[in-house]
């Protein structure tokens, strides 16, 4: 697990202890990156369950400028935190200790992209896109996108009224799934 470009490139990130989260593979979080292209600089991110923090980190890295970091779990904060130090990427970096629904209702403003990686096969990442989609204008920009990564076997078709799913990329066991606002013109 590394930094891939940026300011922070090749820089190692620490793993969060034990085997309660599955980290974005290199490979998948390049391509991510190469999709979203020099779209993310200037851009301010929620990484929800975000585990180790590197998919935020190479956002960052890549000129982003905040990353709204939230998970539950203390090993996960205190790597982020480590992390965030190591890359010296702090100062773009809020680091939340909190279940990702209790945030999501309390609302932390609004973010150009909402990254989404739940733990698997709980249908966790159905019920945020089903909060999202409540109200987005409350926490996405109008021209926001929001990208879930699930395990393929996880994806099913969701009956949603304001999100739309735009595209979607397999690499082996991961898929991202990228949704935005539907359009009201």
């Amino acid at each position: 697990m590394r930094v891939i470009s940026g300011s922070a490139k090749g820089r190692k990130l620490k793993k969060v202890p034990g085997d309660t989260t599955r980290p974005i593979m290199d490979r998948v979080k390049e391509n991510l990156f190469n999709i979203l292209g020099a779209w993310v600089a200037e851009t301010r991110w929620l990484d929800l369950f975000a585990g180790t923090g590197q998919v935020g980190i190479e956002a960052l890295s890549r000129g982003a400028v905040e990353v709204v970091f939230v998970d539950k779990v203390r090993p996960a904060i205190r790597t982020i935190q480590a992390n965030l130090m190591h890359t010296r990427l702090a100062n773009g970096a809020k680091v939340v200790q909190m279940d990702a629904f209790d945030y999501l209702r309390r609302g932390g403003g609004q973010f150009d992209l909402i990254y989404v990686a739940p733990p698997q096969y709980l249908g966790i990442w159905v019920k945020v896109m089903q909060v999202l989609d409540e109200r987005p204008a409350d926490i996405l920009f109008p021209d926001g996108i929001v990208v879930v990564q699930i395990d393929p076997k996880e994806y099913e078709e969701l009956d949603l009224q304001n999100l739309v799913l735009y595209q979607q990329r397999r690499y082996g066991n991961t898929q991202l799934c990228f949704y935005e606002l539907v359009s009201r013109n």
